[in-house]
């Protein structure tokens, strides 16, 4: 079987992963950046914007995939649930409340012109593909809501443990909570002040952020009032995040929603206990009270409550941090992961 693999240049690390996992069950994979192959407008380049499906056409004619799996909706998506050969688009977020908030926060005529162009790519992509994949099973239930005749398989994100191991190098100041998220979308950066009422009362306790987006300068001016608040910025992937990692007592995740978070996986695997809102897909990603606990929405109590729980009882760290990683392990690994979207393809009768 031959699979061709269109994706993010930001997620090739994770999609060569995918497709060395696949490859190990004796698939034949071929891994392209998407925009490599095909692009149009709205693209930032105008010289994308008269961009032929020469490329793409020379790739299928050369290759010969018996299918494509491609992991955003675009060109590339677009023009390949479009041929005969079966197409898989994944899909990682809640794409119709991200396209929602974007509404909601930016009111740029042109920036909103171009979201709504994409926003008729993405619906052509998922109405014409064999198969949706979302991330998780909550995800799976927005995706239904949507796009009810389209069939839809969960395919949750693989990760490579051996990349995940103690690295020294970074120096913080104990104890201390690490964050590691971005603040692009306002929809999941917003949590992040519930944290205002935990720094005051947890004055002991540092709380690291590694991060940024559009609306990191929302949450600093709240946050970053207190002196036991710490932004660090966007860190080096992995190199930088391991060694953050390794460094932080406890790991939170303070999101308005999240579908499959890859750090929530990265921080298990380096035996942190995890703290995290308990919406979307989280809860998928850790066991509740085992690996970690899970706190509601807007909840400043249950935060307070959960972090200084772990703070304060060391065992109780380094015992739900062992529980994480192994269950990381076992459930998250590539080649599971690679073994269930073989399983995905056999339903649709492609062997």
């Amino acid at each position: 079987m031959k699979v061709l693999i269109g994706g993010s240049p930001t997620k090739m690390f994770h999609l060569k992963e995918f497709a060395s996992a696949l490859t190990n069950l004796g698939v034949d994979c071929k891994l392209v950046v998407d925009t490599d192959i095909c692009n149009g407008f709205p693209s930032r380049k105008v010289s994308d914007w008269f961009q032929t499906r020469i490329r793409f056409n020379q790739l299928i004619s050369e290759f010969k995939p018996d299918v494509i799996f491609t992991d955003r909706q675009s060109h590339f998506a677009l023009i390949a649930a479009n041929t005969k050969i079966p197409t898989f688009i994944q899909l990682r977020g809640d794409y119709w409340s991200e396209i929602n908030w974007f509404k909601e926060t930016v009111k740029d005529p042109i920036k909103r012109f171009i979201v709504f162009l994409k926003n008729r790519i993405a619906e052509k992509c998922f109405k014409n593909s064999t198969g949706i994949v979302p991330l998780c099973k909550y995800l799976e239930k927005i995706v239904n809501m949507h796009h009810p005749e389209s069939k839809t398989h969960i395919l949750q994100s693989g990760i490579n443990s051996s990349r995940w191991y103690p690295s020294e190098g970074m120096t913080l100041k104990h104890p201390c909570v690490g964050l590691l998220q971005g603040a692009v979308i306002w929809g999941k950066a917003q949590e992040m002040l519930v944290l205002e009422n935990v720094l005051k009362s947890m004055p002991d306790v540092t709380f690291y952020w590694a991060g940024d987006g559009p609306y990191r300068d929302k949450i600093l001016s709240v946050l970053g009032k207190h002196d036991n608040f710490k932004w660090l910025g966007n860190l080096q992937y992995p190199d930088k995040v391991r060694e953050y990692l390794t460094e932080i007592d406890v790991y939170a995740l303070v999101s308005g929603i999240d579908m499959s978070p890859l750090t929530l996986q990265e921080a298990q695997l380096m035996k942190k206990p995890v703290v995290a809102t308990n919406v979307g897909g989280i809860p998928e990603l850790m066991k509740n009270n085992e690996t970690g606990f899970l706190v509601e929405i807007g909840d400043a109590n249950g935060w307070i409550e959960k972090l200084s729980l772990l703070i304060n009882d060391e065992q109780k760290r380094k015992d739900m941090g062992e529980k994480g990683r192994k269950f990381v392990e076992e459930n998250f690994n590539w080649g599971k992961i690679a073994k269930e979207f073989l399983d995905i393809l056999k339903k649709h009768g492609i062997n």
